[in-house]
Formats: C-alpha cells, structure tokens, sequence
C-alpha cells in the first residue's frame, strides 16, 4: 500500500519512510505541501496520508482541509502542535487521527494499520492454538492474555507461530526483522528466544512451543 508522507523535516521523513518501508508499506514523501497536493490529485492507488503541520508554504490544517474537499482518503497528523485545540481542529478538518511528536514510530504503523483495516472492513488477527496476533497492534494475546513482547520479540515470536512445525535457521529469523535490526545475530537471537519462552511460560527443557533445533534454530511446535 502507498503512503504519502507530507513532512518538510527531512531526518523525519527519512525516519518514517525507512520504518513504514519495513513493514511493507511503498512511501512517497513530500517536502512541500503543493508538490504534495498536485501528486495527490492524479494517485489512483494512495492510501493513506501522514501529514505535518508546520509546513512551507502553506499550513497543515490547510492542506487537510484541501484534500478533504476532494477525497476521503486517511489523513493521520503527525505534529509537534500537541496541544488540545489543534487536535479538536484536526478532526475538524478531517483528520483521522493524530500523533504528537515526539512518538515511537511503530505506534505510527500501528495507527496505520488500524485505520486502514477499518476502512477495507476487515480484522488483521490470526489464533494459532492458545496464542492470538494482533498485526494492526502488534500484539501476541496468550489465551486472550497479552504478553509485552517487545518490537524484536514480537517479530521473532509471530515469525514461529506464522510458520508452525517449518524450522526456522537463525540466520533466517535474524533476516526477518529489518534494516533496523541488523546488529541482531545468532547469540542475540537466542537471547530473545529466551525472554519469549519466559513470557510464554516454556521451559526450554521439556519445551511445548519453542523447541531448539541443535546447529540450526528454531521451531514452533504448540
């Protein structure tokens, strides 16, 4: 799915176009909001704006509005202007969401993704025996218990459960997580194994859902 990100910070846009991009997601980004608007009108496959505020050109809330007029794709704000009354003329403009900076950037994909599953009208979870994913959240639920995996045991959990039974080589898993985890290797891998089986209640001993595969990895099992 494209996303067209309006953002003149460039270390920002930067941020967000290379996160985004590790989830799948085709960015085009936009420095000034004209430029911006004119690409808009002749995107026949946008499907989703993440848009800034404080802009060259012309202000945020203009360029919602504008896009407003002529479409009703997602627009997600993303701005420093956090304050209440910028929010309540966001939604008023149109805004689907909004995000004040600072922010973690999956919480940015985690929006996204929400928003863009209530629009299609489908749900983005998949039960695997006890355990539940939540991709719109990011989320695994244990028997509807979540478990606080963190963004690279999330990755590495959901990548097993996605492949039930498959051995998984380190070196694979460790491909799976991005660009922005490359310092992640073999040792590392096994280190999140084992904070995800201490979550999870399995004890690598007599393992039911993680078993090690001795010179090669993983698999789950549950």
């Amino acid at each position: 799915m494209k996303i067209v990100l309006i953002e003149d910070d460039l270390d920002m846009q930067e941020l967000l176009r290379d996160y985004l991009g590790n989830y799948g997601f085709e960015v085009e980004a936009f420095e000034k909001p004209l430029v911006a608007l004119k690409y808009l009108k002749d995107c026949t496959d946008c499907s989703l704006v993440v848009l800034d505020l404080m802009l060259p050109q012309m202000d945020g809330f203009d360029v919602c509005k504008k896009i407003r007029e002529r479409s009703s794709i997602p627009i997600i704000i993303s701005s420093a202007r956090g304050n209440l009354g910028d929010k309540v003329v966001a939604y008023e403009y149109g805004a689907d969401d909004y995000l004040a900076k600072p922010y973690e950037p999956k919480e940015l994909v985690m929006k996204v993704n929400a928003i863009l599953r209530r629009v299609n009208g489908t749900l983005n979870t998949k039960r695997i025996g006890e355990f539940e994913i939540d991709e719109d959240k990011m989320q695994i639920l244990q028997d509807g218990h979540e478990l606080g995996l963190t963004m690279v045991e999330y990755k590495i959990f959901s990548l097993l459960l996605n492949n039930q039974a498959k051995i998984l080589s380190r070196e694979a898993i460790a491909n799976h997580l991005g660009s922005e985890f490359t310092h992640i290797k073999d040792r590392a891998i096994d280190m999140h194994i084992s904070n995800i089986r201490n979550k999870i209640f399995d004890d690598p001993k007599s393992a039911k859902y993680i078993k090690s595969v001795w010179g090669i990895g993983y698999k789950f099992v549950g």
